[in-house]
């Protein structure tokens, strides 16, 4: 399922770098990623996994990391192995 999150994160995201190279819990917005771009992302993330961030999860942090974001996932119910 991360691997889920890192084609996202590739296709939404707007990294300058590849998604692939990062750890899974490195700084998203450190690498480039813009707030209007995790917007995006959200949405994204909110649509592949059938998905509402409620508005107590919208937050930079939540879309900080891969591993943040499987966490957030998991918290919702969807089964993300991490």
């Amino acid at each position: 399922m991360t691997d889920e999150i890192r084609q996202l994160i590739k296709d939404f995201g707007r990294l300058p770098v590849d998604v692939d190279t990062l750890a899974s819990n490195a700084d998203l917005y450190q690498a480039g990623m813009s707030s209007h771009a995790s917007v995006n992302l959200m949405l994204a993330i909110e649509d592949h996994f059938d998905v509402e961030f409620p508005d107590r999860m919208l937050t930079r942090g939540v879309f900080e990391s891969v591993d943040a974001i499987a966490a957030a996932l998991a918290e919702l119910g969807i089964k993300v192995p991490v």
